[in-house]
């Protein structure tokens, strides 16, 4: 498990120490460097999946494509460098990288780990197996990584070879090519639920079914096509409907379930915003259902708005699925403009067994309390 993320001269950070536990959840304003967090990542990710033996970061693929040096680096601070460093228990792996800030990918001057290091021209992941750590390697490439702008209903999926495209995708646009691929594979003992047969297929359906009752699916590979049409229904007293009549909200949570589903222990899953289009109870469903994964031994990175998902972690928490030292709290501030009194850019708060959370930082989902204390006439 990544024990902790340091960023350095990236994006709005010039430097970033983070903590993560098994279950990391990232709030706070827009554009304060949430996402920046899970790039850093993704960057990596895509970079030795995309270009196994790239000596440069690909700032561009299918992932995610952050532009050029100039919007990578931090315009503050930086000039054409910078580093990524990620600790798991044992040790640290520290990347460095520097262009010109036209350029759309940077070169890997730089890998340490530990007492080992390689100048440049090195490539990006050749240390990691040298140091017989090919699990951090595997962790990285078979990443998962959702954005918060998810695919929405279609009419027909393209099927993918499962060798080539073994996870959702950023947009969710593999999920159900993922999930009809390994219908038949059985997913982690800590996720299967009792009383349903523990394949992929039948225990998404099962998870669906506790965001919107009664959900079931249904599965057609297109004759003498690549591509497989999705029918949904939520009643059994009606036929299967296609996607686009069945209301965003179920193709959005799809691709979370099944990408949580298709994970391997020790795997890792970043999600933006996994509350989008889903209703209050939804969203608070949503966090318990992200710390049952994270428990079951998939290390999850969630970005998110809604304080409904952060009760639902709470819950979790109290109900002792997910132990309060295993979930990380972070709360991200707006950088500070030279002028303006300087604060901690990112604060983070304690939660306890009970899933009572230490302190509330103002904007730390605290806008109802705000609103109803206007009301009041108390403020």
């Amino acid at each position: 498990m990544l024990t902790q993320i340091d960023l350095r001269h990236f994006k709005c950070f010039e430097t970033l120490k983070l903590p993560l536990g098994s279950l990391t959840l990232l709030s706070g304003a827009n554009s304060s460097g949430k996402s920046s967090v899970l790039q850093a990542l993704v960057l990596l990710h895509q970079t030795m999946r995309e270009h196994e033996w790239s000596s440069r970061l690909m700032l561009n693929g299918a992932s995610v494509e952050l532009g050029t040096v100039f919007d990578v680096i931090d315009q503050v601070h930086g000039r054409r460098s910078c580093e990524i460093v990620l600790w798991d228990s044992e040790t640290s792996y520290q990347w460095e990288f520097v262009g010109e800030r036209e350029e759309m990918s940077m070169a890997v001057t730089r890998v340490r780990s530990g007492d080992i290091v390689k100048e440049q021209p090195v490539i990006l992941n050749r240390l990691l197996p040298r140091l017989k750590n090919e699990k951090l390697t595997d962790r990285l490439c078979r990443l998962a990584y959702l954005t918060a702008e998810r695919l929405g209903p279609r009419e027909t999926y393209p099927l993918e070879d499962p060798q080539r495209t073994s996870v959702v995708g950023p947009r969710g646009e593999h999920a159900v090519s993922v999930l009809y691929s390994g219908r038949d594979l059985r997913i982690l003992d800590g996720l299967t639920l009792d009383g349903v047969v523990p394949t992929r297929l039948r225990q998404v359906e099962a998870r669906m079914g506790r965001f919107f009752p009664g959900c079931e699916l249904n599965l057609v590979k297109v004759p003498q096509a690549n591509a497989v049409t999705l029918g949904i229904r939520t009643t059994r007293s009606t036929d299967f409907h296609r996607p686009i009549h069945t209301g965003f909200g179920l193709t959005q949570v799809l691709p979370i379930v099944v990408a949580a589903l298709s994970a391997d222990e020790g795997g890792l899953l970043l999600i933006e915003n996994p509350e989008v289009h889903l209703h209050p109870a939804g969203q608070a469903a949503m966090g318990e259902f992200l710390a049952e994964v994270s428990a079951a031994g998939v290390q999850v990175i969630l970005e998110t708005h809604s304080d409904h998902v952060l009760n639902g972690v709470r819950r979790a928490v109290k109900k002792e699925i997910l132990a309060a030292d295993q979930a990380a709290l972070h709360f991200f501030r707006r950088r500070q403009d030279e002028q303006e009194e300087l604060a901690v850019q990112v604060e983070s708060p304690i939660m306890d067994s009970d899933g009572n959370v230490d302190s509330w930082p103002d904007g730390f989902f605290d806008q109802f309390d705000k609103d109803m204390n206007y009301f009041a006439g108390w403020s």
